[in-house]
């Protein structure tokens, strides 16, 4: 009987532990200043120019603390810093070759610790949309961006509002988990027209 009433108490503490809310919980206070300590300490003996990536801007520190859920206040801040920070083609033309973007859009190589410096740099973009009814394998993180292009009427402000969002996501969307492929340098301007031309351009399967 002893060992009944024991393997029950154990039950029933159990059962408490798994049912208690949050607001019944005490929850711990964690501090920012030690993770930082702490996550600075893992990766102490990276190269120099892999120290910044460590480093959270104003943006990213907001969208941290509010689980990317920023205040309608802090997501316009975020929206009007990170589109002022966007560096539009001096020739004012948003569209490249849509055959190289088909192929920034296709490779995901580049930018590891394991790659060479020479390495191409693709955006990997079908790891999260899909773009060309031909492409049977992607990703669904992200809307689907078949007819892209047509969809926008190919209108010339579309383009320049997608070159923004490959640039920087964040100047479209605050706290977007999408890349900032122009802000961080990971892609070049030239790859980021190209890849506009494969959503925009009329040729492209994207609009097929």
């Amino acid at each position: 009987m002893k060992t009944v009433l024991t393997t029950l108490t154990g039950l029933a503490a159990i059962a408490i532990l798994t049912f208690t809310s949050p607001t019944q919980a005490q929850q711990p206070q964690i501090d920012a200043a030690t993770v930082d300590r702490y996550v600075a300490s893992l990766w102490a003996k990276i190269p120099e120019d892999w120290k910044q990536r460590n480093t959270q801007d104003e943006t990213q520190k907001i969208c941290s603390v509010t689980n990317n859920q920023p205040t309608d206040a802090q997501a316009k801040a975020i929206t009007a810093r990170e589109l002022a920070a966007v560096k539009f083609p001096a020739d004012g033309k948003m569209i490249g070759d849509w055959k190289k973007g088909q192929q920034v859009a296709q490779r995901g190589s580049g930018g590891q610790f394991s790659d060479q410096a020479d390495t191409y740099r693709g955006g990997n973009c079908y790891a999260c949309h899909q773009l060309s009814r031909q492409e049977l394998s992607y990703g669904t993180l992200g809307p689907s961006l078949l007819e892209y292009g047509k969809l926008k009427d190919f209108k010339p402000e579309e383009a320049k509002a997608a070159f923004a969002k490959i640039y920087n996501a964040q100047s479209q969307l605050a706290c977007s988990t999408m890349p900032r492929f122009g802000h961080t340098g990971f892609l070049t301007e030239e790859q980021i027209k190209d890849a506009v031309a494969y959503l925009f351009d009329k040729d492209s399967p994207v609009n097929k």
